[in-house]
Protein backbone atom coordinates (compact mmCIF):
# COMPACT_ATOMS: atom_id res chain seq x y z
CA UNK A 1 0.00 0.00 0.00
CA UNK A 2 3.17 1.99 0.65
CA UNK A 3 3.93 1.75 -2.97
CA UNK A 4 0.41 2.82 -4.32
CA UNK A 5 0.28 5.60 -2.34
CA UNK A 6 3.73 7.22 -3.39
CA UNK A 7 2.86 6.33 -6.88
CA UNK A 8 -0.25 8.16 -6.26
CA UNK A 9 1.59 10.93 -4.90
CA UNK A 10 4.15 11.42 -7.47
CA UNK A 11 1.47 11.32 -10.45
CA UNK A 12 -0.78 14.08 -8.32
CA UNK A 13 2.32 16.51 -8.03
CA UNK A 14 2.91 15.79 -11.95
CA UNK A 15 -1.01 16.54 -12.23
CA UNK A 16 -0.85 19.93 -10.32
CA UNK A 17 2.01 21.35 -11.69
CA UNK A 18 1.48 20.54 -14.79
CA UNK A 19 -0.02 23.21 -17.80
CA UNK A 20 -0.32 22.71 -20.83
CA UNK A 21 -1.89 19.10 -21.21
CA UNK A 22 -0.24 15.63 -21.69
CA UNK A 23 2.25 16.39 -23.59
CA UNK A 24 3.92 18.99 -21.47
CA UNK A 25 3.65 16.54 -18.22
CA UNK A 26 6.36 14.33 -20.37
CA UNK A 27 9.11 15.87 -19.26
CA UNK A 28 8.39 15.76 -15.59
CA UNK A 29 6.75 11.80 -15.80
CA UNK A 30 10.20 11.14 -17.01
CA UNK A 31 12.14 12.90 -14.54
CA UNK A 32 9.90 11.37 -12.12
CA UNK A 33 9.69 7.90 -13.19
CA UNK A 34 13.44 7.21 -14.76
CA UNK A 35 15.56 9.82 -12.95
CA UNK A 36 14.39 10.37 -9.62
CA UNK A 37 12.70 7.48 -8.36
CA UNK A 38 14.53 4.79 -11.43
CA UNK A 39 11.22 2.99 -11.04
CA UNK A 40 12.12 2.65 -15.34
CA UNK A 41 14.92 2.60 -17.43
CA UNK A 42 14.77 5.59 -20.39
CA UNK A 43 14.63 2.82 -23.07
CA UNK A 44 11.55 1.35 -21.12
CA UNK A 45 10.04 4.95 -20.40
CA UNK A 46 10.67 5.27 -24.50
CA UNK A 47 8.73 1.79 -25.42
CA UNK A 48 5.84 2.96 -22.81
CA UNK A 49 5.55 6.99 -24.34
CA UNK A 50 5.43 4.69 -27.99
CA UNK A 51 2.36 2.56 -26.79
CA UNK A 52 1.10 5.61 -24.83
CA UNK A 53 0.68 7.82 -28.10
CA UNK A 54 -0.32 5.30 -30.08
CA UNK A 55 -2.87 4.18 -27.91
CA UNK A 56 -6.29 6.08 -28.02
CA UNK A 57 -7.12 9.02 -25.73
CA UNK A 58 -4.67 11.18 -23.68
CA UNK A 59 -1.30 10.69 -23.42
CA UNK A 60 -0.57 11.54 -19.91
CA UNK A 61 -3.56 9.38 -18.91
CA UNK A 62 -2.62 6.84 -21.13
CA UNK A 63 1.26 6.96 -20.16
CA UNK A 64 0.39 7.04 -16.37
CA UNK A 65 -1.51 3.82 -16.66
CA UNK A 66 1.47 2.13 -17.85
CA UNK A 67 3.81 2.80 -15.75
CA UNK A 68 1.07 1.97 -12.97
CA UNK A 69 0.80 -1.49 -14.63
CA UNK A 70 4.70 -1.98 -14.83
CA UNK A 71 5.21 -0.65 -11.43
CA UNK A 72 1.95 -2.79 -9.95
CA UNK A 73 -0.05 -4.36 -12.06
CA UNK A 74 -3.84 -3.27 -12.33
CA UNK A 75 -3.57 -1.46 -8.65
CA UNK A 76 -0.49 0.54 -9.88
CA UNK A 77 -2.44 1.75 -13.30
CA UNK A 78 -5.25 2.78 -10.97
CA UNK A 79 -3.57 4.30 -8.24
CA UNK A 80 -1.12 6.50 -10.85
CA UNK A 81 -3.76 7.34 -13.21
CA UNK A 82 -6.29 8.67 -10.50
CA UNK A 83 -2.86 10.78 -9.40
CA UNK A 84 -2.56 12.63 -12.79
CA UNK A 85 -5.97 12.85 -13.32
CA UNK A 86 -7.50 14.39 -9.74
CA UNK A 87 -5.55 17.41 -9.69
CA UNK A 88 -7.52 18.30 -13.56
CA UNK A 89 -10.79 17.66 -12.15
CA UNK A 90 -10.35 19.48 -8.91
CA UNK A 91 -9.19 22.35 -10.70
CA UNK A 92 -11.86 22.31 -12.94
CA UNK A 93 -14.53 22.48 -10.25
CA UNK A 94 -12.21 25.62 -8.25
CA UNK A 95 -12.42 27.19 -11.85
CA UNK A 96 -16.10 26.66 -12.58
CA UNK A 97 -16.86 27.75 -9.01
CA UNK A 98 -14.87 30.46 -8.25
CA UNK A 99 -12.97 31.83 -11.72
CA UNK A 100 -16.08 31.38 -14.52
CA UNK A 101 -17.52 34.30 -13.03
CA UNK A 102 -13.92 36.29 -14.14
CA UNK A 103 -13.90 34.92 -17.84
CA UNK A 104 -13.78 38.67 -19.31
CA UNK A 105 -11.80 40.11 -16.94
CA UNK A 106 -8.70 41.63 -18.99
CA UNK A 107 -6.05 40.30 -16.40
CA UNK A 108 -7.32 36.75 -16.21
CA UNK A 109 -6.94 36.77 -20.32
CA UNK A 110 -3.54 38.15 -20.30
CA UNK A 111 -2.66 35.77 -17.56
CA UNK A 112 -4.16 32.70 -20.23
CA UNK A 113 -1.89 34.81 -22.50
CA UNK A 114 1.44 34.73 -20.84
CA UNK A 115 0.82 30.80 -20.05
CA UNK A 116 0.28 30.00 -23.83
CA UNK A 117 4.30 30.29 -25.00
CA UNK A 118 5.59 28.46 -21.79
CA UNK A 119 3.19 25.67 -22.82
CA UNK A 120 4.90 25.62 -26.30
CA UNK A 121 8.00 25.80 -24.28
CA UNK A 122 7.14 22.67 -22.15
CA UNK A 123 6.44 20.78 -25.79
CA UNK A 124 9.59 21.90 -27.10
CA UNK A 125 11.63 20.61 -24.00
CA UNK A 126 9.65 17.25 -23.96
CA UNK A 127 10.51 16.92 -27.70
CA UNK A 128 14.28 17.82 -27.11
CA UNK A 129 14.52 14.84 -24.40
CA UNK A 130 12.39 12.66 -26.31
CA UNK A 131 14.98 13.34 -29.13
CA UNK A 132 17.84 12.83 -26.81
CA UNK A 133 17.07 9.83 -25.18
CA UNK A 134 15.78 8.02 -28.60
CA UNK A 135 19.16 8.17 -29.68
CA UNK A 136 17.78 8.23 -33.07
CA UNK A 137 20.43 7.28 -35.99
CA UNK A 138 19.83 9.58 -39.26
CA UNK A 139 17.77 7.52 -41.10
CA UNK A 140 15.86 7.63 -37.89
CA UNK A 141 15.75 11.32 -37.98
CA UNK A 142 14.93 11.68 -41.52
CA UNK A 143 11.71 9.23 -41.26
CA UNK A 144 10.99 11.34 -38.17
CA UNK A 145 10.83 14.97 -40.04
CA UNK A 146 9.04 13.42 -43.00
CA UNK A 147 6.10 12.42 -40.40
CA UNK A 148 6.06 15.78 -38.81
CA UNK A 149 6.05 16.69 -42.54
CA UNK A 150 3.08 14.41 -43.54
CA UNK A 151 1.33 15.66 -40.68
CA UNK A 152 1.72 19.28 -40.82
CA UNK A 153 1.43 19.63 -44.93
CA UNK A 154 -0.83 17.32 -45.74
CA UNK A 155 -3.13 17.02 -42.82
CA UNK A 156 -2.97 13.30 -42.80
CA UNK A 157 -4.33 11.63 -39.55
CA UNK A 158 -1.62 10.20 -37.32
CA UNK A 159 -3.43 7.31 -36.90
CA UNK A 160 -2.23 6.31 -40.57
CA UNK A 161 1.29 7.62 -39.82
CA UNK A 162 1.76 5.37 -37.37
CA UNK A 163 -0.10 2.58 -38.72
CA UNK A 164 2.00 2.98 -41.54
CA UNK A 165 5.44 3.14 -39.73
CA UNK A 166 4.61 0.16 -38.01
CA UNK A 167 4.22 -1.64 -41.04
CA UNK A 168 7.17 -0.47 -42.71
CA UNK A 169 8.83 -1.22 -39.58
CA UNK A 170 8.09 -4.87 -39.80
CA UNK A 171 8.55 -5.12 -42.90
CA UNK A 172 12.20 -3.77 -42.39
CA UNK A 173 13.39 -5.75 -40.06
CA UNK A 174 11.66 -9.06 -41.48
CA UNK A 175 13.89 -8.21 -44.79
CA UNK A 176 17.14 -7.70 -42.78
CA UNK A 177 16.45 -10.49 -40.60
CA UNK A 178 16.38 -12.71 -43.63
CA UNK A 179 19.62 -11.55 -45.30
CA UNK A 180 21.34 -12.21 -42.16
CA UNK A 181 20.35 -15.95 -42.18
Amino acid sequence: MKDLLKFFITFFKIGIFTIGGGYAMLPLIQREVVDKNRWLTEKEFLDILAVAQSSPGAIAINTSILVGYRLNKIKGAIFCAIGVAAPSFLIILFVVKFVYGFRDNIIVEKVFKGLTPAVVGLIGASLWNLYISAKLKPILIIISILAAIILIIFGISPVYVLLTAAFVSIAYNKLREEREK
